[in-house]
């Protein structure tokens, strides 16, 4: 890391994480970013779901909720980028606060409640993008909706022509009940009406399913098997978890979804059960706890084809993509991976 954004670092961590945040976005908008463009090398060049990307260390969404901030992060070395997620119609989320950092414990817990613009603010955002960078937009439902599930098609009708990739978020568990639509039933209904979106589209993109972590293995089973029947392009293990085992910040107590250090054994454990369950029938994407280039490789030999990361940047900045990309480079190379895909698995059984 950099002298210049350590110090910057240290500087946002002495203020509120939420103001902090803003900063951060504000300081993408401004050029105040990594210039270089991802990192690249014919090991980290990956296909996933038919997308091509420069590398697999990817920005999971909520960092830029908005797509307020696309120019920076097209510079900022990921090899794709999510933002949102977006509602049908603009809802300011939970009261404040409502973002907590966990120093203690290298981790976050957030309660922010899908606050966002709204699909049509998002959308005049996303018809700006820059070019050459992958995009998808994470899709969620107002938490006052007659109808959440429809409401994920209506976002992905709406944006489906700006975006490279969407994805179903039915994972956060900070709008009530929002998880309740993980069950089979219920999923296949969602997923039915999101596929049928997708095929209305002037040129249909992958669609992917984040689910959480709290999940028994049967359950991961029955998502494997109705995420296969559906036709989605992959799954996002995982989102955020309600679990607090071994904490040691104050704030450890307070409600919303924990991601960090923490999450890691815990996502990393889903991802390979879903890698087991689904055995090669769709492309994963680890998230969890990915902090360093080691954590990022064993996502990929757990099952990964692609990983992303967003609270280990608030400890780490942005030169941490860069890291991670180099570093997974090397550890391919050391193990004799031509490729990352020739990695994707082989360490799977330790996991499970």
């Amino acid at each position: 890391m950099k002298v210049l954004e350590r110090a910057g670092l240290a500087a946002l961590r002495k203020i509120d994480p939420e103001t902090s945040h803003g900063l951060a976005l504000k300081a993408l908008q401004w050029g105040l970013t990594p210039r270089g463009g991802p990192v690249t090398s014919p090991r980290l060049k990956t296909e996933i779901a038919g997308l091509s990307l420069p590398n697999p260390v990817g920005l999971a969404a909520g960092f830029d909720k908005n797509a307020e901030s696309l120019e920076g992060l097209a510079r900022a070395g990921f090899g794709f980028v999510e933002v949102g997620a977006a509602t049908p119609r603009p809802q300011p989320g939970n009261p404040r606060p409502r973002l907590f950092r966990l120093t203690e414990d290298a981790a976050a817990i957030n309660r922010f409640g899908f606050n966002n613009d709204g699909m049509e603010a998002i959308n005049a955002r996303l018809a700006k993008r820059p070019k050459g960078m992958v995009l998808g937009l994470n899709l969620g439902a107002n938490k006052d909706s007659e109808d959440r599930a429809a409401d994920f098609a209506k976002v992905l009708a709406h944006c489906g022509s700006q975006i490279d990739f969407a994805t179903v978020n039915v994972s956060s568990p900070n709008t009530e009940k929002l998880r309740d639509l993980q069950g089979a039933e219920a999923l296949r209904a969602l997923l039915d009406g999101a596929m049928a979106a997708r095929a209305d589209l002037p040129k249909p993109i992958p669609v992917f399913l984040k689910i959480a972590p709290d999940l028994a293995d049967a359950e991961i089973s029955e998502i494997a098997g109705v995420a296969v029947d559906a036709q989605l392009s992959g799954i996002i293990g995982t989102n955020t978890t309600l679990s607090r085992d071994g904490l040691h910040s104050r704030h450890a107590i307070e409600k919303g979804g924990l991601s960090g250090q923490p999450l890691f054994e815990r996502a990393t454990r889903v991802l390979a059960r879903l890698s087991k369950e689904t055995d090669g029938a769709l492309p994963l994407i680890g998230v969890g706890g990915v902090g360093s280039a080691e954590q990022a490789y064993t996502k990929i030999q757990a099952g990964a084809s692609a990983v992303q990361l967003y609270t280990a940047l608030v400890f780490g900045g942005l030169g941490l993509v860069d890291e991670i990309a180099h570093g997974l480079d090397a550890l391919l190379e050391r193990d004799g991976f031509a490729t990352l895909s020739e990695a994707v698995g082989q360490g799977r059984e330790a996991w499970l």
